[in-house]
């Protein structure tokens, strides 16, 4: 049976959100550079960038760098000097989305010459990446992985695997959801100037609007018809897994630490959970054993509510018409209001400092400043802080006026669960057990991961041997089992012959364990930086990838050997992605069997994103002459979304269910308060609702 490695992707907004996704479970993590990273409010400087990576490779967990933002042709030698950057300081893979981008780091004049073994690129959701062909293209086009858009359900993903088993799919499994497909959406460039493919997105999803008829018909009252709630798919892992997902991506970017924690724990706990009914099946692709300090709980964090969105089909619970914002989880309903105080009726505890938040309503008849008339509820999500608690009564620091009996409450801020989150939350160890052998002219030190066997390091003391006068066993043991805050802890030392009977001094016993740590620290950060076959040291020790004697380490020094301890090389390179970068030219010129399964459109040119030069030149290497972006050449009522959100279809009125004639004249159109209006148009072919720009 063949075992298929799985990984968990967890969100970094800095430095300390990513240590804490792997301290928290995570096989790898998701960060943005300072500048062209999808989030422009989550840039991180080189240093921290290369600290993670220091840090996760200890756990074998992998660092994957956003640069997918589309550039201007001013910014395309400062996006390819940063990635040179990234790929130095031992950054596993680059999230891209421009084309000029990749076209241009892989096929340079001169050529770079990429010969890193674990270095590779992967397709950005932001390349809208939906069809089978879609996903064949970018395949041939050398990237490693497709990170496939949130919309697709679990049958369109098992089919792309089955039609592209070679290329890794990466699938979005928690938090928030865009209504637009990933890199198609132009709202909030158009309406604010603030590019979403330039990680400036101003949300625009998430505001009210009025939904209006083709005769300025008020149909319901404004509420936010675009938000979306958020993606919850804990319940569905194994199904993905079995479809063919390599990769579970967290979103998050954006999330504060506490959320990175709870979210993260919550889902490798449930991975953990499948692997060990796997019966061997599936492996995480990190290593290392996770012991928590307290109990995940996804409502707790933020969330506007929960939907598997489209995994399994269209469902009517996708959308949060009534708040974009965070209810938070369900505590109970208002039992008896008395006062400045309150009864609730349910089972949760309160605190003082707690946060709640409940839906008021006014009954009545409105009318917009059309004079159209809305008659029914106009909601409101209030909020107000619990001062006071006396079991299950309440005392507000305000009563809120609008509070009634028998109204849901929602917890939005736990502050027990806020206060235990702030403390160490988790403890992650590699479970490691250290060989001690006699060997010619001293004594060798190996640590293996116990879980596989998996031989990590090696170290040798050379010295003199004294056969020991009484029992030793029991120091060398607890010397060698010292390993501290290192992120291994010994489980077992074993003695090699087993009639080992030595005396070793302390001082040379803790030098061995000193020494194989670093060893094995050595080769987990040379993992992503070493560009030749075998493993090599990167802090002035030997370089054994050859038989060369003039081998050097990365900075150009002579390679040489570190006191009277001697390195050992005898571990395999690490499994990584075929290098399949520098066959980029060969693909794109005088090719027409990959154009071929190029997007195209003449109608929406810009929907190509091309915003230089160079991704207009590859475009058109593709077969695509016009390929061009709404950023740089702006155009009259384009088209701003295309979304798999439908309006008609959450209304009841969906054609292709048959569900009765429409009550209104379309087109329909969402209006802002300000009075500006957008087309809806239902591609029911397509299953898809387009919102244009007025």
């Amino acid at each position: 049976m063949e075992v298929r490695t799985i990984e968990l992707l967890a969100p970094a907004k800095n430095l300390a959100c990513g240590m804490a996704a792997i301290d928290h479970g995570a096989d790898a993590v998701y960060i943005g550079a300072d500048r062209f990273g999808a989030r422009v409010a989550a840039g991180n400087s080189l240093d921290d960038i290369a600290e993670l990576c220091r840090y996760a490779h200890q756990f074998g967990a992998k660092v994957y760098v956003t640069v997918n933002t589309i550039v201007y042709d001013d910014e395309l030698d400062d996006t390819l000097r940063l990635i040179d950057q990234l790929r130095a300081i031992g950054v596993d893979a680059i999230l891209v989305q421009d084309m000029g981008v990749y076209s241009r780091y892989l096929d340079p004049t001169p050529p770079r010459g990429i010969t890193d073994k674990t270095f590779s690129f992967h397709a950005s959701t932001q390349t809208d990446n939906r069809t089978i062909e879609k996903v064949r293209w970018l395949s041939s086009l050398g990237f490693s992985r497709v990170v496939l858009a949130r919309e697709l359900s679990l049958q369109d993903i098992r089919a792309i695997h089955d039609a592209v088993p070679e290329v890794e799919l990466e699938v979005f499994v928690h938090g928030a959801l865009c209504v637009s497909y990933s890199g198609q959406c132009y709202a909030s460039q158009y309406c604010f100037g603030r590019s979403a493919n330039r990680g400036a997105c101003a949300q625009f999803c998430r505001l009210n609007f009025a939904l209006e008829d083709a005769d300025g018909k008020t149909i319901d009252r404004p509420r936010h018809w675009l938000s979306l709630r958020d993606m919850c798919r804990i319940d569905h892992l194994e199904e993905l897994l079995d479809a063919g997902a390599v990769s579970l991506k967290i979103e998050g970017r954006l999330k504060d630490v506490d959320y990175v924690k709870n979210v993260t724990a919550a889902y490798s706990q449930r991975l953990n959970d499948i692997i060990r009914r796997s019966n061997g099946r599936y492996r995480r692709t990190s290593r290392g054993n996770v012991t928590y300090l307290f109990s995940p709980d996804l409502h707790k964090t933020f969330n506007r509510g929960f939907t598997s969105y489209f995994l399994y089909g269209r469902t009517p619970d996708v959308f949060s018409p009534d708040t974009p914002k965070a209810l938070g989880e369900y505590v109970g309903k208002v039992k008896e209001i008395r006062g400045n105080s309150f009864t609730v009726a349910g089972t949760a505890s309160f605190a003082n400092g707690d946060g709640l938040c409940f839906f008021s309503d006014d009954r009545g008849v409105r009318r917009d400043n059309r004079g159209a008339r809305n008659d029914g509820w106009e909601e409101k999500l209030e909020g107000f802080r619990v001062n006071r608690v006396e079991g299950n009564r309440l005392f507000p620091l305000k009563m809120p006026p609008s509070l009634r009996k028998g109204m849901a409450l929602y917890r939005n801020n736990d502050v027990e669960f806020e206060r235990l989150m702030k403390g160490q939350t988790a403890v992650r160890k590699i479970a490691v057990r250290m060989v001690l052998s006699e060997v010619e002219g001293g004594f060798s030190l190996q640590m293996l991961d116990a879980a596989d066997g998996q031989l990590l390091g090696e170290t040798v003391l050379k010295c003199d041997k004294q056969e020991a006068q009484k029992p030793q066993r029991d120091n060398i043991v607890r010397q060698l089992s010292k390993l501290g805050t290192t992120p291994y802890e010994c489980c077992e030392v074993v003695f090699h012959p087993l009639q080992f009977n030595f005396f070793i001094p302390s001082s040379q016993l803790a030098e061995l364990r000193r020494s194989v740590v670093e060893e094995v620290n050595s080769r987990c950060e040379c993992d992503s930086r070493c560009e030749c076959d075998s493993r090599c040291e990167v802090r002035g020790t030997r370089c054994e990838n050859t038989a060369d004697a003039d081998s050097q380490n990365q900075d150009g020094t002579p390679c040489s050997s570190h006191n009277n301890i001697s390195r050992t090389s005898q571990l395999a390179p690490r499994t990584s992605n075929d290098n399949r970068t520098s066959q980029l030219a060969a693909r794109t010129s005088n090719d027409n069997r990959t154009s071929q399964l190029a997007p195209r459109t003449s109608k929406y040119p810009y929907l190509y994103n091309a915003a230089n030069q160079a991704a207009r030149d590859f475009y058109r290497s593709q077969g695509i002459a016009d390929a061009t972006s709404l950023e740089t050449h702006p155009v009259g009522h384009p088209m701003l979304m295309q979304c798999r959100h439908c309006l008609r279809y959450s209304l009841g009125y969906c054609r292709k269910q048959g569900r009765g004639e429409l009550p209104w004249r379309e087109p329909l159109y969402l209006r802002l308060p300000d009075s500006r209006r957008f087309r809806l148009e239902f591609d029911c072919r397509n299953c898809q609702m387009n919102v244009y720009g007025e």
